[in-house]
């Protein structure tokens, strides 16, 4: 009989669960029965790539964003309160779900009611310390001491490069490195460039939308061939095409990496699971972070000083200043190695075990 693992991912756009595509992958390799568990987004997306494993519907934490940025870091510390209850409802549903699943583990990513006393858990991230500007040394704090309950904690980054710079530095001892973990693999060989750009839009409302009309309206005027993906996990509420740029909601994995690899170059937020898979690709990108989110400002910074990708704030967004990205290298060298395999059959750190 296979072991069941529980993969559970936060829905906070779709960067949590589109980097636990490779996880539930090699799970299957493996020989084991992923139940994936999740809400919203995430939960829709899994379903569509895993179309025969089981889901099971998480409470929603429901993070609301304000229209306007500056009041971000505000507007969460007064949804606390409301998520704190969210979290002890999960908690709750979670022992429901060892218990009637027979599940043998948890995979957890930055849901903080996904854990169990009855079965070893792993707490995915690469924002060990949470960067929220002035408040950020308390939230890093807190966080740190939620996930401690974690039996390990895997950290999605090549401990050599640091993609994920001081986000991941910690001095926690039950730390593993992924390597960069991306849905997607660098094929041998690349195919041919049919789009001048990509326009990759991720993340929660209202901000996404907010850069949806921006671009489209700076966009249009450009004699370059387009596609745009709105990152909207929805068959409905479609956008016509227009002369020069091609609509769509949202891809799957395989022609979501056909889409990136055959354009010049790739225009998104500065999200950090969709960094990594830029990386993996080795492309060319723009970056625009979602505004004062503090996680996504700082690696839009980092990736900028590393002579990687431009950014630019979402309200300074101009056409012509795409032409910034001829002065940066893209992302080169850096290779997938992942150490999934060796981490599921080992946990190498506390001898965890789901076999």
């Amino acid at each position: 009989m296979k072991k069941k693992i529980l993969i559970a991912p936060l829905s906070w756009g779709i960067g949590h669960a589109t980097r636990c595509i490779p996880i539930i992958e090699e799970l299957l390799a493996l020989n084991y029965e992923p139940v994936i568990a999740s809400d919203g987004d995430a939960l829709t997306l899994l379903r569509k790539e895993f179309p025969t494993l089981k889901t099971i519907a998480l409470p929603k934490y429901n993070i609301k964003y304000p229209k306007k940025a500056f009041l971000l870091t505000a507007s969460l510390f007064f949804q606390v309160p409301r998520l704190l209850l969210v979290i002890k409802k999960e908690q709750k549903q979670i022992n429901k779900i060892v218990e009637n699943e027979r599940i043998s583990g948890i995979i957890n990513d930055n849901r903080f009611g996904c854990f169990s006393k009855e079965v070893p858990t792993i707490y995915v991230t690469h924002q060990v310390n949470v960067l929220s500007g002035f408040a950020t040394f308390l939230t890093s704090k807190i966080h740190q001491f939620l996930i401690r309950k974690a039996d390990e904690i895997w950290i999605p980054d090549d401990e050599n490069i640091r993609i994920s710079g001081k986000l991941s530095k910690t001095s926690l001892k039950n730390t593993s490195f992924t390597g960069v973990l991306s849905r997607f693999k660098l094929p041998e060989k690349l195919p041919k460039i049919k789009y001048d750009i990509l326009v990759l839009l991720s993340g929660v409302e209202t901000q996404r939308m907010l850069l949806e009309k921006i671009l489209i309206k700076e966009l249009a005027s450009l004699n370059k061939k387009i596609l745009f993906v709105r990152g909207v996990i929805s068959d409905k509420e479609k956008i016509k095409n227009t002369k020069n740029i091609t609509f769509v909601n949202y891809m799957l994995k395989e022609d979501l990496q056909d889409a990136i690899l055959t354009s010049d170059l790739v225009v998104s937020r500065s999200g950090y699971s969709t960094i990594m898979d830029l990386a993996i690709l080795q492309k060319k990108c723009f970056f625009i972070p979602t505004p004062n989110q503090k996680e996504q400002e700082y690696l839009a910074q980092r990736m900028q000083e590393l002579h990687i990708a431009p950014y630019v704030k979402q309200t300074d967004f101009k056409a012509d200043l795409l032409h910034k990205i001829t002065d940066f290298t893209g992302f080169i060298n850096i290779k997938k190695q992942d150490f999934l395999k060796e981490l599921i059959i080992t946990a190498k750190i506390h001898k965890i075990s789901f076999v």
